[in-house]
């Protein structure tokens, strides 16, 4: 009897994998059992064969050889990896195989991953595909119970393909033509020049903005505050002399109750998360870059098996997924959630169409727990802040909504209007799920909610102080990777016409979730823009380089037409060799823009120092592991570290500290002004003693052992 072939994305998965389908003889690259035989990818081990490929002249960089078209594209064995395809091949090409089982990630990156190493391959025999949203055993038997044929997922392999080809297209063409043209390394694409645009266009608003001093008005009564407001609800008065002159109006004068208005308000319960909205809150909760959140997810979906399939930009579940929810909550029930989850259960899960939602679903469903138990102790710290906002978010998409009583006083005052808003919380809700973390710190702080007393319809009020407070208009935000991640998603508001922002507003936005933490991370590694604490700042590479594309390059409605293009094509409802041949056209008139272009591009960051390699002036390029020296000829590529950030907390202020120089000269800098030479901190640390090793001590003094005279000796300066 023949065996079956399941191909997985990545070792670990295919290890787990192994496990369930009891494939234990080890071959190298691959896991074998009497039914099965378990291998995988290293990620791609196939990719579209670079320009040289095609034509030999492409080797060279040269603005008269492009555009470059092939008339078909070609796949090439990555030489990295090619061991490892060579055994993969090697196993499809055996006689006893009679059919394969698709693996890889459940989503387009997944299958074009598998469907190119197949048609690499050659592989002709009977194809299945596994598509599961989480990795503990339980998932992985019931998907081998339901394998689909892998022809269903055609169209999702077609849409990933057109995706590669159009970022080879456009990419490549105008990464050449821009770099020929300017003599520097520029570099851009589909996705990530509208992302870069938006940061910039920011940076410019900024600049533009010319702050405006306003007063608003506050009255003291009683021991609360009152805002004055204008007829049209204006809170703020841009003319001083106006606003003193309504303090005078209104100092030593008695207001009169109008309108006391109760209302009972609810605040339904958040979303469940999607990928996108899981990046924005760990940037925002704990400064984690997409990146690194989207790789803690993949320890968590993996390793641990503890949430599901993270990629996903859905944020609800379908009816199917209902019946396994005790038993989620059942594996989540333990230290801090414990008592979230028994309230839950004995109140019964809320389960609402702000949860299930079979509509809302494509690929993946939201971000959950799964039913594996979870033993917190071997999480590690950043695994388990991750795990936590998941937890919590599962806790509350299920509790009550957050009740409470919003009163709003109305005051009239020598013929002013006076405003006072309290709120009295009814049930926390899903708000007890967070105890406090969610208080509002976002609420117009000209406005605030007030702990009102008990006041009447008719009362008098006696102003006992007035005054004008002087403000200023504040100039739009800089990113952040969390608002960045939620311009990309929606870049609509972008958009003036009104059917191309419906058209934005139903497209998958800039890239898709499992793409714009890389696309993000890119543009820091290219020095097109560098980070401030969490603030994005577009860097003067990064400006010039928005000023030299070609202007529809940059516009988002254009990248999310072609991604809703693309979701079209993995449905079925659009063909691949259309938007291929669209373009090809497009790259073809990218390519003529830049050539026409009379712009110039300037070094700002060129230092006098010339290169040791071909004697041009090296430039100061600021990375993110610290400072380098970049050659400016990008044929040349000499670079040279100058400084990096170490993980040395300064003595004296805490922060990291950097460390310059070389050799002997080696020396840590901080910003506090503190410095120290690389060897006299090597001396120092030798000197200091563990905290372990003080309770090893202490401990042995209690137990009355002997004492390792060194360590001793060590603690005799320490005053303990």
């Amino acid at each position: 009897m023949g065996k079956i072939l399941v191909l997985a994305e990545k070792p670990s998965v295919g290890r787990d994998l192994a496990r369930v389908l009891n494939c234990s003889k080890d071959g190298g690259g691959y896991l074998m059992g009497s039914k099965y035989i378990v291998t995988w990818a290293l990620g791609h081990l196939v990719t579209l064969a670079d320009p040289e490929v095609y034509d030999k002249r492409y080797k060279r960089w040269d603005l008269e050889l492009l555009p470059m078209l092939p008339e078909r594209m070609q796949l090439v064995v990555i030489k990295k990896t090619a061991k490892q395809f060579n055994i993969v091949k090697g196993l499809m090409n055996r006689d006893d195989i009679d059919e394969l089982v698709i693996a890889t990630d459940s989503g387009r990156e997944g299958e074009l991953v598998a469907r190119w190493i197949i048609k690499k391959a050659g592989f002709k025999k009977p194809v299945k595909r596994l598509w599961i949203s989480s990795q503990t055993d339980r998932a992985i038997k019931d998907g081998f119970n339901n394998l689909r044929p892998a022809k269903e997922y055609d169209n999702l392999y077609k849409s990933a393909q057109c995706r590669a080809e159009a970022d080879w297209l456009v990419g490549l063409n105008v990464t050449r033509a821009l770099t020929c043209k300017y003599n520097a390394q520029l570099s851009a694409g589909r996705v990530q020049t509208p992302t870069l645009a938006m940061v910039v266009e920011r940076e410019n608003e900024i600049k533009r903005f010319v702050p405006k001093d306003y007063w608003t008005i506050e009255a003291d009564v009683k021991g609360f505050i009152l805002h004055w407001r204008d007829k049209k609800g204006q809170t703020r008065i841009f003319d001083r002399e106006s606003a003193e002159k309504t303090v005078n109006k209104l100092k030593g004068q008695k207001g009169k109750v109008v309108e006391v208005l109760k209302e009972a308000k609810t605040e339904p319960v958040p979303l469940a998360y999607d990928l996108t909205e899981l990046q924005r809150d760990a940037n925002r909760i704990f400064g984690y870059s997409a990146k690194k959140t989207l790789s803690i997810m993949q320890k968590l979906y993996e390793t641990h098996k503890l949430v599901t399939y993270p990629r996903t930009d859905s944020r609800y579940i379908t009816e199917d997924i209902v019946p396994t929810l005790s038993e989620r909550l059942k594996s989540i029930a333990v230290g801090p959630y414990a008592a979230a989850v028994r309230e839950l259960v004995k109140n019964k899960p809320n389960i609402t169409k702000r949860f299930v939602d079979n509509s809302k679903v494509t690929d993946h469903h939201a971000i959950i727990p799964t039913e594996q138990y979870v033993s917190l102790g071997s999480l590690d710290k950043d695994e388990r802040n991750i795990y936590d906002l998941i937890v919590k978010r599962f806790i509350a998409v299920m509790s009550r909504p957050f009740e409470y009583e919003q009163t709003t006083v109305k005051v009239e005052a020598a013929g002013e209007q006076l405003y006072a808003k309290g709120k009295v919380v009814k049930s926390l809700g899903w708000k007890s799920v967070y105890q406090g973390q969610l208080d509002s710190d976002d609420q117009d702080s000209e406005d605030k909610d007030q702990i009102l007393p008990e006041i009447k319809k008719g009362a008098e009020l006696l102003i006992s102080s007035v005054k004008a407070v002087n403000r200023k208009t504040k100039p739009p935000a800089r990113y952040t990777e969390a608002t960045l991640l939620s311009a990309m998603e929606n870049p609509g508001k972008f958009v003036g016409d009104k059917e191309l922002r419906e058209i934005l507003d139903n497209a998958s936005g800039l890239g898709t979730p499992a793409t714009r933490a890389d696309i993000i991370e890119k543009l820091f590694d290219s020095f097109y823009m560098e980070r401030n604490g969490k603030e994005i700042i577009p860097t003067s590479k990064g400006i010039q380089l928005i000023n030299l594309v070609p202007e529809d390059l940059k516009s988002p409605e254009l990248t999310a037409r072609w991604e809703q293009q693309l979701t079209e094509i993995s449905r079925g409802r659009a063909g691949a060799s259309e938007f291929v041949f669209e373009m090809k056209k497009y790259a073809s008139r990218l390519v003529s823009n830049v050539i026409a272009s009379s712009a110039t591009f300037r070094h700002d960051n060129m230092t006098r120092e010339k290169c040791p390699e071909c004697g041009k002036f090296l430039l100061d390029v600021k990375g993110k592991k610290g400072r380098m020296l970049v050659c400016s000829d990008r044929e040349c590529g000499y670079r040279r570290n100058v400084s990096e950030i170490s993980n040395v907390r300064c003595p004296e202020c805490h922060k990291k500290m950097e460390l310059r120089g070389e050799g002997d000269d080696k020396t840590f800098y901080c910003v506090c002004g503190y410095r120290e030479k690389l060897e006299s901190f090597k001396k120092r640390k030798s000197e200091q003693v563990s905290s372990r090793d003080v309770r090893n001590y202490l401990k042995q003094q209690e137990s009355g052992e002997p004492i390792n005279t060194a360590l001793a000796d060590a603690l005799k300066k320490l005053k303990l």
